[in-house]
């Protein structure tokens, strides 16, 4: 088979290009296409030597710091990729890399990492974050999202099978884009998660310190329970709040960043690993489980495939430091249910091969002869 791998942008290794990485590991004669390119050298490694076709954003004034700026542009120049003559074709997507057009006689499948946030549900706080609400650049900022919305609608027709990062992400797509998605979770690099039996002492958060994680409740929560120790792990713009939440409270160890040795050994002597925020899935959540670890988590978002309740972990279903604590309080009770063996085995399947097992059931099955 010819084989084309389509990725929005390529400006960092983070998780959308661990997708790629992994589509490239199951298929390495792909050719790869990306709007633009910008990687750093040293984080290219995972593209085998590849340079990715790119479009004419990549030579658009100030494109290296500015190419989201050029949202407006990235429907024509994703339709400007010339795939004649693919047999299949993958897209990697989270904006418009699923608005690739195809020939009758190619099949499309894309991985849906979210339908476009800041431009459906999110929209409003989006434009409150951006001081976008008012003004003439509000108002054209709105035409421009409703322009978005016409053609990511109208464009996700295009594919043949559509995969969603998991039942939450598949929920969005039947939402916004009335169209059904199967489910293919990410692949989580476990090696470095390993299963650990170590004395367990303390509860952790570890994640990067932005609003909407809420590890300020977390912090809360655990200041009304002082004999129960908590570590919090991570920086970022909200850690002020987190530290004004945990003042006062000797139980409540802050740690900023760690190395990544010092975090695995961290998860691996954690009672629980408890996480507030609603993502579409929620590695960390999966690296913890590799290790042995329970989990207190939001119940919704990906949690809800990550997690199951009353064996690897326990959900609150409400972001309120009350809701915390009875979760907690409820862990405790039968803390002893949760082994560690089941949490690592829970975490398995989102392991790196049963992704590319799973992907390449699928293409064979939309490859195979009608």
């Amino acid at each position: 088979m010819k084989i084309a791998i389509i990725h929005e942008w390529l400006d960092s290794y983070a998780g959308s290009e661990r997708v790629v990485e992994q589509m490239l590991a199951c298929y390495p004669e792909a050719d790869l296409f990306a709007l633009c390119d910008f990687l750093p050298e040293n984080q290219r490694g995972f593209l085998g030597g590849k340079v990715p076709t790119t479009s004419f954003i990549q030579r658009l004034p100030f494109a290296r710091r500015m190419f989201r700026n050029y949202l407006q542009l990235m429907p024509l120049a994703v339709e400007q990729f010339d795939l004649q003559g693919y047999d299949l074709v993958l897209s990697s997507s989270h904006a418009v890399a699923k608005g690739v057009i195809t020939g009758p006689g190619t099949r499309h499948i894309s991985y849906v990492h979210s339908p476009m946030r800041y431009a459906w549900d999110l929209q409003h706080q989006y434009l409150r974050q951006a001081g976008l609400t008012r003004g003439l650049k509000g108002l054209y900022t709105r035409w421009l999202l409703g322009r978005m919305r016409a053609w990511d609608q109208m464009s996700a027709s295009r594919p043949d099978v559509i995969l969603g990062n998991s039942r939450y992400i598949a929920e969005r797509i039947r939402k916004v884009w009335r169209r059904e998605a199967d489910v293919l979770h990410p692949p989580v690099d476990l090696d470095g998660f390993p299963l650990s039996t170590a004395p367990r002492t303390h509860f952790l958060v570890a994640s990067r310190q932005v609003p909407y994680k809420r590890i300020e409740l977390v912090a809360e929560a655990f200041a009304r329970m002082p004999e129960l120790p908590l570590t919090i792990v991570g920086d970022g713009p909200a850690a002020p709040l987190v530290a004004k939440a945990a003042a006062g409270s000797p139980n409540i160890t802050i740690r900023g960043r760690v190395p990544q040795a010092e975090l695995v050994s961290l998860l691996q002597t954690a009672r629980a690993f408890v996480f507030a925020a609603e993502e579409d899935f929620g590695i960390a959540m999966v690296e913890a489980q590799s290790c042995g670890t329970p989990l207190i988590v939001y119940g919704r978002g990906g949690a809800r495939d990550i997690v199951r309740e009353g064996e690897t972990g326990v959900f609150f279903e409400q972001q309120t430091p009350e809701a915390i604590i009875a979760a907690v309080r409820a862990f405790v009770a039968r803390e002893a249910d949760f082994t560690p063996e089941a949490c690592a085995a829970q975490a398995r399947q989102f392991s790196i091969p049963e992704f590319r097992r799973k992907l390449t059931g699928i293409v064979r099955m939309a490859m195979a002869p009608a």
